[in-house]
């Protein structure tokens, strides 16, 4: 049973909000619908990224970039946004969150781990808070 649907917003989801929902999934399971989508997507996700999550056992590498779709905004209960400023458009009644986060494009893993972990960490919050 799903008990909220959370969506993550980056520039061009394919590092953070991919690595959030990979974990949003893995720790919330069936409890939470997830979405994902970027204001300007990107043709590829991150594979420092990919490789990073790999280390967490968690497989987003078929995971795809995508336009954020403003019916996903609509569906969803929580909204959380990284880096990209007033793409997302706002409805009444959703909980609205900007999560400031290093852009992960063109680092290094290390840099990328630590990036991840903040992301890890900041799921692993919002999961308990919507249990």
């Amino acid at each position: 049973m799903t008990d909220a649907t959370i969506l993550f917003v980056c520039v061009h989801n394919a590092g953070r909000s991919q690595m959030a929902a990979g974990f949003a999934h893995a720790l919330g399971g069936d409890r939470v619908r997830v979405l994902s989508g970027g204001s300007e997507p990107a043709d590829r996700i991150n594979p420092v990224a990919v490789e990073a999550m790999a280390e967490e056992g968690i497989d987003i590498s078929a995971a795809v970039p995508s336009i954020l779709d403003v019916e996903d905004v609509r569906e969803a209960d929580v909204v959380i946004t990284m880096g990209c400023g007033d793409a997302c458009p706002v409805f009444p009644g959703k909980r609205y969150e900007d999560w400031e986060l290093e852009d992960p494009a063109g680092k290094d893993l290390e840099a990328v781990r630590r990036i991840r972990d903040d992301i890890r960490d900041r799921v692993g919050r919002l999961i308990a808070q919507l249990s």
